[in-house]
């Protein structure tokens, strides 16, 4: 399978060596059979959603550009987001909400059926619809001119290091860098060769060690719930998705810059984290960033009152949790967070203060008091992401209320220690030098030490299980 660390890091290596011996125009080209090739090695037909979406988008777009009829810029709006979502919802959410449907009248004593569809969820479509539909909406309120060049536009759709699990690239970000002549620059390729290695480092080393707890918590290897097991298997997870989906963000802006592009940061520390709001801004940054933009902002935002503005928050994170999969566990993890953030906006106005605290240093003893709280308000949350169904979170919260021990449970929690506090101290230090990878703002010689010593943590401790990266199922 194409996605697996090492294969991938051998195509990404023939694709940048091929692809600095061309001029521009072919670069694109090589660039966009490369990508495609990517995406359609696990199933070529998934190609043709993508296909139809780029071709659907680039013409509706350059139409919309040049319409002076607001009618026929309307339908073509409602066109293209039309499509972009049918596909997305037929995809991904019809059987969810058909199996609801069926239950919800099962409840009341009615009885009824609807055809369930035996698909395949095509990976990364979450990723991709959600950048078309900037494009489209950006150029329909005239923010961005249209793409001139369909192999331009197809391009910043499924260029190869974001397409499977993003970051979600804005149109005004990406889009210019693939009309224009991308020269060689060896300190940005060896800046995204840095990048690479802390993303094999967080993944290999730290994601993978600690989902080997999570998955034994979570999947009852470790005995029925208790206090014990809920906390290895939440921690666990919490360190697992962090160092997964970071990792995965680190590899995917490594790629791009040697292949000289520009992706935006996705996470900054987000469990240094002194307010939930500031969580947000610092995880899955495109995806928050975007959600604000596209859905919080043209909901109302904060301009309508303080009852809309606690329905449009809640509003845009229960479509947050719905947007990472077809399971109300989702919903109740977007919920919990909604949740949360309207009673840190309730209790800033009450208080008449900021929304984050003031003292956020390190250094500050109630900044750490507030880390704390916030990181186990995302814990609980990560239960309900974890599990499989309702009954299974609440099982496994239900052990809060129970003690047992097994000497087994000494041996995993100081594996969990060891797996978690270097990537926790690792976040400290770039946090203290505002740093995207150790040693960043050193000499060559300091990075290239601490490279290195990353890989050679990564042979020597990579889990002997690989697991795929959790956001590749979104």
């Amino acid at each position: 399978m194409l996605f697996d660390t090492p294969v991938y890091i051998l195509f990404l290596t023939l694709v940048v060596i091929a692809y600095w011996r061309l001029e521009r125009r072919r670069q694109n080209q090589m660039l966009l059979v490369a990508s495609y090739f990517f995406y359609g090695w696990w199933d070529w037909r998934f190609l043709t959603l993508i296909l139809i979406s780029t071709l659907v988008d680039f013409y509706c777009s350059r139409t919309i550009a040049s319409s002076a009829n607001p009618v026929r810029r309307r339908a073509l709006l409602i066109l293209s987001v039309s499509l972009n979502l049918s596909f997305l919802g037929l995809f991904k959410y019809y059987n969810f909400f058909a199996d609801s449907l069926i239950s919800s009248f099962g409840l009341i004593g009615v009885q009824v059926s609807a055809p369930m569809l035996h698909i395949i969820l095509p990976p990364g479509i979450s990723f991709y619809t959600f950048q078309a539909l900037a494009y489209i909406v950006d150029v329909y309120f005239g923010k961005l001119e249209p793409a001139d060049s369909l192999l331009d536009y197809a391009l910043f759709i499924c260029l190869f290091p974001h397409l499977i699990a993003g970051p979600i690239q804005r149109p005004s970000h990406l889009l210019p860098q693939t009309q224009k002549q991308r020269t060689y620059d060896s300190a940005r390729f060896f800046d995204g060769l840095q990048l690479i290695v802390l993303g094999l480092f967080r993944k290999c080393v730290i994601a993978d060690n600690c989902a080997l707890i999570a998955n034994a918590a979570f999947g009852g290897q470790m005995g029925p719930p208790s206090i014990p097991v809920l906390a290895l298997g939440t921690y666990a997870f919490a360190w697992q998705i962090y160092g997964d989906f970071s990792g995965y963000s680190d590899m995917a802006r490594g790629s791009a810059q040697l292949l000289g592009f520009h992706f935006m940061v996705n996470f900054r520390q987000p469990y240094l984290a002194a307010s939930l709001q500031d969580f947000w801004r610092r995880w899955h940054i495109s995806l928050s960033t975007w959600l604000r933009d596209y859905l919080y902002i043209p909901l109302g935002g904060n301009r309508q009152g303080e009852k809309r503005t606690y329905r449009n928050l809640m509003l845009t994170m229960l479509i947050g949790g719905l947007w990472h999969g077809s399971n109300w566990t989702f919903v109740v993890w977007g919920g919990i967070h909604g949740c949360w953030l309207a009673l840190e906006r309730g209790w800033a106005r009450w208080r008449g203060a900021a929304e984050t605290p003031a003292e956020t240093g390190l250094l500050q003893p109630r900044a750490w008091l507030a880390r704390i709280a916030i990181f186990h308000v995302v814990c609980f949350s990560w239960v309900f992401f974890r599990a499989p169904s309702f009954s299974a979170a609440f099982q496994m919260l239900g052990g809060a209320a129970r003690w047992h021990w097994r000497p087994e449970y000494a041996t995993a929690f100081l594996f969990l220690l060891a797996y978690s506090i270097p990537l926790f101290v690792l976040d400290c230090f770039l946090e203290v030098r505002q740093e995207e990878y150790p040693f960043e703002k050193s000499a060559p010689p300091l990075r290239l030490a601490w490279s290195t010593g990353a890989l050679l943590l990564v042979t020597a401790f990579a889990a002997n299980q690989v697991n795929a990266f959790i956001y590749f199922q979104f």
